[in-house]
């Protein structure tokens, strides 16, 4: 009897596997196939303009045949990197207010609206940022710097971008200051330490390779987005040498133009070649991210 059922889940061990295994090769062959799709569609403008041409130049002409990725590069960098520093210490400081200080309810509370907030369409957090960031930027910050500003520029976009990556980076440092044993932070108020240095140097310390995870996942996010930047952003092809300038972020020109002006010689190629550009980009940094991750891992 027992030889009899012991063949029966024998195949069920393995053909559960073999399902698990194409599974996770999938998903391991998506992003190769993805990147692999946007090359090929790239090659065509290989054949007249060299990548360091592209890369490093500002001139997008496509009537003309020119086109200079450099302008995009910076707008999407230079708004990611803005909306990191903006919304980056508002969401480790209030994980650590929600988890170390407000009283539970507050907590409780903090999920549904970070829920809300992660539900909210693209499209509507760009139609707040043009009624309300817009207005504010052009009005009243910009000339109070002494710069003058339509308000559609690298601000505008960094605000509206720190905003939309506060509910996935506020939910994953609340999830990792809330895993960490409370036992460390007794042990360390036993010996002596008060609450704030047992923050400081026992949960940030233990917990920061979630934290690191955590903020790389706001920035991807910042990196993608789309529809709300280019509504706010002012999209001009240009490098902007101060936050109330108008930017042109890569994806911003995908959406843009994809779809218009095709039959222009090597335009097609020149879109594609930018989302491959944002894909590259996006690589190298959760690569970078992985490896600070990697090397911050106890016993490596």
């Amino acid at each position: 009897m027992t030889t009899f059922f012991s063949f029966p889940r024998k195949w069920v061990d393995n053909i559960s596997n073999s399902w698990l295994n194409v599974g996770v090769f999938f998903l391991l062959l998506l992003p190769l196939a993805i990147g692999l799709g946007l090359v090929l569609k790239s090659l065509p403008i290989f054949h007249s303009h060299s990548i360091s041409s592209l890369i490093g130049s500002s001139d997008w002409s496509p009537m003309d045949g020119s086109f200079g990725f450099y302008a995009f590069i910076a707008g999407s960098l230079g708004v990611t990197l803005l909306s990191f520093l903006l919304s980056a210490p508002v969401c480790l400081l209030a994980a650590i207010y929600l988890t170390q200080y407000a009283p539970k309810w507050l907590t409780e509370s903090m999920y549904f609206v970070i829920d809300v907030l992660a539900g909210i369409p693209s499209v509507v957090y760009g139609v707040w940022g043009v009624l309300v960031i817009v207005p504010l930027i052009g009005d009243h910050v910009a000339p109070a710097f002494g710069f003058s500003s339509t308000g559609y520029c690298l601000l505008s976009g960094g605000v509206v971008l720190a905003i939309m990556a506060v509910p996935y980076m506020l939910n994953m440092l609340i999830e990792v200051l809330r895993s960490i044993p409370v036992e460390l932070k007794e042990a360390s108020l036993c010996l002596g330490a008060t609450y704030w240095e047992t923050i400081k140097w026992i949960l940030l310390r233990e917990g920061k390779t979630g934290i690191i995870a955590a903020l790389s996942l706001g920035i991807s996010k910042a990196l993608g987005e789309t529809i709300a930047v280019l509504m706010v952003v002012g999209n001009v092809a240009q490098v902007p040498h101060n936050v109330f300038q108008a930017a042109y972020p890569l994806p911003a020109l995908i959406a843009n133009n994809y779809g218009d002006m095709m039959s222009i010689p090597q335009y097609d190629a020149a879109l594609m070649f930018s989302a491959l550009l944002l894909f590259i980009i996006i690589i190298i940094f959760n690569a970078l991210t992985s490896l600070l991750v990697y090397r911050r891992l106890p016993n490596n």
